[in-house]
């Protein structure tokens, strides 16, 4: 391998072409391909792991500015060979280096089958499928190759991925460096059970540096590791702060070595890379959906249109005709959020007031309307599919708030503000059975014990940036009803007590839920 100087100015001269290739397409034509281009040490390691099989050949399904390509170089006797939608991009590289670009087959990938290869290493596009071009075909296409069902919310490295695996020959390795989200997510299921299903899988790298890899990129960054020649009894699972640790990472300890046949597919991966994953006890816990359902908070389309000051709707005329809300997480400070807390905000001439009218309204509100038809929010994305374009979402207010994003810990209230929340919050409105365990629930969400296991419910980005979806939520780990029903409510009591007097959760309340997870089962 290179020594660190050449690494240092390896990046340095990589830096200077990916810019230099950024003024020259622009940054719709580089979002439009999802090109995030891969570090020369980076793929320096994979180049190496991947030849490590003793197959002299690779494959590099999206070959972009050609970093696998100058890590091959100077290899004896290695083939290589690639694909690339982007003939732009191809272009710029055959006229930076000088040299033909014959190797590389101008196409889609996954709109191109039939090959097959001794080993693979990718930097696949980073994009949701819906800016992708014939996504229906395929997507089609991919299902009956592997024949399951592909979801529509794959994103395209994971479809990358999926079609790769069934490339790779016997004796072969693959290398992907890629997002990591799917480890968290319900479509992800089938890309991990295509990753282990036959033991092929030799280890996960999760690289926590990566606003040092990819400084515009938004979403976690690790590498897939595959071999095909051999089965292993275990996956290891690793985590690096550094990308200089890839070439210590024969050496490294994993974070987590799972067994074979521990892997679950249906389970959430990334609690792997925080050494041993959080397992709740067998019959202890049931999902939160039995107890109602989280939703995501109301979606305007036109927060200035129709999130006002208290100050703004007076002046408008149209403060009868709106709803409290709570438009942004930071108006919320204390984990009980009241009406006291509430009436100060709109006090304090805060954005607290949702517009929302239906097709019966006061004069004063058409001629609001009117304005906004003026301004042009009547034809935003969302404004313009609605009936009328001004009657947003009806929503109840929800008696609990999860955070959508977080770092370091997400924020979980008891709203009892009687405001609506917009999507900075998603809100849970339980059922019939729920509506009597609220509190319960709500300290819970407080509680060390259920904050790692709503953990493992949410999806992992980059700067350490944790995000909730609803769905997932609702298929989150709560204490079934029995061990709420155990828990005094005498005791539930002078935990809220604590938590309205100190805003924070009791730590003598703990032992209400440690028993849910397996090694923490009380005395």
């Amino acid at each position: 391998m290179q020594g660190a100087a050449g690494m240092q100015i390896g990046q340095a001269a990589c830096m200077i072409v990916e810019h230099v290739y950024g003024r020259y397409v622009g940054e719709a034509h580089r979002r439009r391909f999802g090109q995030f281009f891969t570090p020369p040490e980076i793929a320096e390691f994979m180049v190496s792991w991947v030849l490590g099989s003793g197959v002299h050949s690779l494959y590099d399904p999206a070959f972009g500015l050609g970093a696998f390509r100058r890590a091959a170089d100077g290899r004896v006797g290695v083939a290589f060979a690639a694909s690339e939608a982007d003939p732009r991009i191809v272009e710029f590289w055959r006229r930076g280096s000088g040299q033909p670009a014959d190797f590389v087959r101008i196409e889609n990938y996954l709109e191109s089958w039939g090959g097959s290869w001794g080993n693979i290493v990718c930097n696949p596009p980073y994009m949701k499928f819906h800016k992708f071009a014939n996504k229906t075909a395929v997507l089609a296409e991919l299902s009956a190759r592997l024949g399951v069902r592909v979801s529509g919310y794959t994103n395209v490295a994971s479809a990358f991925l999926l079609k790769s695996l069934t490339e790779l020959r016997p004796g072969g390795r693959l290398a992907y460096i890629m997002p990591l989200e799917f480890l968290n997510t319900g479509y992800g299921a089938l890309v991990k059970r295509k990753l282990s299903e036959s033991g092929h899988l030799y280890g996960v790298v999760n690289l926590r540096c990566e606003q040092e890899i990819f400084p515009d990129a938004i979403t976690s960054v690790g590498i897939i590791l595959y071999e095909s020649a051999r089965r292993h009894d275990k996956t290891r699972f690793y985590d690096l702060d550094a990308v200089g640790g890839l070439t210590r990472l024969d050496a490294a300890r994993p974070v987590s070595e799972p067994l074979f046949g521990a892997l679950d597919p249906a389970a959430k991966w990334l609690p792997y890379f925080r050494g041993r994953p959080v397992q709740a006890v067998r019959g202890k816990t049931v999902p939160f959906a039995h107890y109602g359902r989280f939703r995501r908070g109301v979606a305007t389309g036109a927060n200035e249109f129709f999130v006002l000051k208290p100050s703004r709707a007076k002046a408008r005329g149209v403060e009868a005709e709106c709803t409290p809300c709570i438009s942004r997480s930071s108006q919320i400070r204390r984990p009980v959020f009241g009406k006291a807390q509430f009436d100060e905000l709109r006090a304090a001439d805060k954005d607290v007031l949702l517009f929302s009218v239906g097709a019966a309204h006061s004069a004063r509100a058409a001629e609001y309307i009117r304005y906004g038809e003026r301004g042009g929010y009547h034809e935003r994305f969302l404004t313009r599919n609605r009936r009328p374009w001004y009657g947003t979402e009806t929503r109840s207010p929800s008696p609990l708030l999860l955070g959508v994003f977080s770092r370091g810990g997400y924020k979980a209230v008891l709203n009892e503000s009687g405001a609506v929340n917009l999507t900075c919050y998603h809100g849970f409105r339980p059922n019939a059975f729920g509506a009597s365990w609220v509190e319960h629930l709500f300290l819970y969400m407080l509680s060390g014990t259920g904050r790692a296991l709503l953990s493992l419910a949410s999806r992992k980005y980059g700067a350490d940036l944790d995000k909730f979806e609803p769905n997932d939520l609702n298929g989150a780990l709560s204490p079934a009803p029995a061990v709420l029903a155990a828990i005094p409510r005498e005791a539930v009591a002078a935990a809220m007590r604590a938590v309205r007097e100190t805003d924070r959760f009791p730590g003598w309340a703990e032992e209400f839920f440690v028993s849910l997870e397996s090694g923490r089962a009380m005395a």
